[in-house]
């Protein structure tokens, strides 16, 4: 039987602050590497190879004497175990020295040692006199008489001759290169905390916050401690929580105040259904209406919810045309002029002598007007004030809803266009409304490109004041 199955292991998970990390240190390994390769690289290609390029200079004029000495003597027989004579050849002339003199230079030998360096080679290349250890790698120049090679002059590179000190210079600077190198190490690692505590810090507490964020903890905050890339991303972070628990106190009170406005009238018409059922009512015409009334206040909800949830999503549909804001806001007022008398509720139509035209859907806009006529009627007191203007301001038209007491809290002004919201003072369930009617009166006012804005009335209840494109 085969074991228990097992989880195949999950690559490990490296933290920002460790792959910060190991990109300092491989950049600056990297940096060390590549300079201990040009080091190197300089000094062999480039000074090394300036001093052998000098000894071949040194070399150049000693070529014409040792083939003149060659020709007069038949061999090289007259320089072989002679030490003086090498030394005369090899002696620079006087007019070298004066020219280098006049150059205020030292001898060329004095800068390169080449003349220790050089030997003399027969033509097949054996040794006859100067430096012994002449190799392989020797740098050769030929000794031409009569157009014969008759020898050849060597000179052995620096880089042979200095063995030894090369590998002491190079164990110096092996130890030099690694002396650095742990210097810049624990530059990096400073660097790298540095960055991890000042940095990095402020955006581990966003990411920890954000991961409380996502599991529904709306109430999480960063705390923002500068003001540059990483302080604006904490104090974003803080409004998009902000919002989000904003919504989330919003979408659990719109679902508890549909509930309670759905319940509302289906327990009336339970309730009286029940009755009807027991006996305990009649039938009848008187209770047929008020069935009929809860249905209509169902049918209402419904209906009101349905345009705010297309408005939300954009599919609430506009046929806009040319229109009179005149004849939209007269029509509107005669259908609720009789139930205005009803309720003592005296209405000022305040219209200007010229057309105030524009390009709107008259359906949506007598459905704004009328539910702002709904909610004077609902919340002004009997024998009070409804004063209603219209006007042009600039290329806007505006029409301004002013009505008498009872007025509304200033704190609660910014909140009378959110969904079931009522001013608990005066603007109550008594009244009939569902709190939905301002809401929707915003919505169609921001889809014909205007505004709905709500203000203290100096008749000393509400101000409503709409603002509507006019026509190009």
């Amino acid at each position: 039987m085969s074991g228990p199955f097992r989880q195949p292991h999950e690559p490990m998970k490296l933290s920002i602050s460790t792959k910060l990390f190991a990109a300092v240190l491989a950049s600056v390994l990297f940096v060390i590497l590549s300079m201990g390769l040009a080091t190197g690289w300089s000094f062999g290609r480039g000074f090394l190879g300036y001093i052998n390029e000098q000894a071949l200079l040194r070399m150049e004029p000693v070529l014409p004497r040792l083939a003149q000495a060659y020709a007069h003597e038949g061999n090289w027989e007259f320089i072989r175990d002679n030490p003086r004579r090498w030394f005369d050849i090899m002696r620079p002339e006087p007019e070298e020295q004066s020219d280098q003199h006049k150059l205020k230079l030292p001898m060329t030998s004095d800068l390169t040692g080449a003349l220790f360096r050089i030997a003399l080679l027969d033509r097949e290349k054996r040794l006859v006199i100067g430096y012994p250890a002449i190799g392989d790698d020797a740098l050769l120049r030929p000794i031409e008489v009569a157009g014969d090679t008759v020898g050849w002059l060597a000179v052995s590179p620096f880089q042979s001759v200095t063995e030894a000190g090369g590998e002491r210079f190079f164990q110096y600077q092996l130890r030099t290169s690694l002396a650095v190198g742990m210097a810049s190490l624990l530059l990096a690692m400073l660097i790298a905390w540095w960055i991890s505590r000042t940095l990095l810090d402020p955006v581990k507490r966003v990411a920890a916050a954000t991961h409380r964020l996502a599991a529904g903890q709306y109430e999480s905050r960063v705390a923002v401690a500068s003001s540059d890339e990483v302080g604006q991303l904490a104090r974003d972070f803080n409004q998009l929580a902000y919002t989000l628990e904003r919504n989330e106190q919003m979408r659990r009170e719109f679902m508890a105040d549909v509930s309670h406005e759905l319940r509302t009238p289906l327990s009336v018409l339970r309730g009286e259904l029940e009755a009807i059922e027991d006996g305990v009512r009649q039938l009848d015409r008187h209770s047929m209406q008020s069935l009929q009334g809860e249905v209509a206040m169902l049918s209402k909800l419904v209906d009101d919810l349905y345009e705010l949830s297309l408005a939300d999503v954009g599919a609430l549909t506009y046929r806009k045309s040319a229109c009179s804001l005149n004849e939209l806001l007269q029509a509107s007022v005669a259908m609720f002029q009789e139930r205005c008398l009803a309720a003592r509720l005296k209405v000022e139509l305040e219209l200007p002598a010229q057309s105030l035209p524009l390009d709107a859907d008259p359906k949506r806009l007598q459905q704004l007007f009328s539910n702002l006529l709904e909610n004077a009627l609902r919340y002004t007191d009997a024998g009070g004030l409804l004063r209603i203007r219209a006007s042009a301001e600039g290329e806007n038209l505006r029409v301004d809803f002013l009505d008498s007491g009872p007025g509304v809290e200033a704190d609660q002004l910014p909140r009378l266009f959110e969904r079931f919201y009522r001013g608990e003072a005066s603007r109550n369930r008594a009244s009939g409304g569902a709190g939905l009617g301002l809401a929707i009166c915003h919505s169609i006012a921001l889809a014909h490109g205007g505004s709905l804005a709500a203000d203290h009335s100096p008749l000393g209840g509400l101000w409503l004041t709409l603002r509507l494109p006019g026509k190009a």
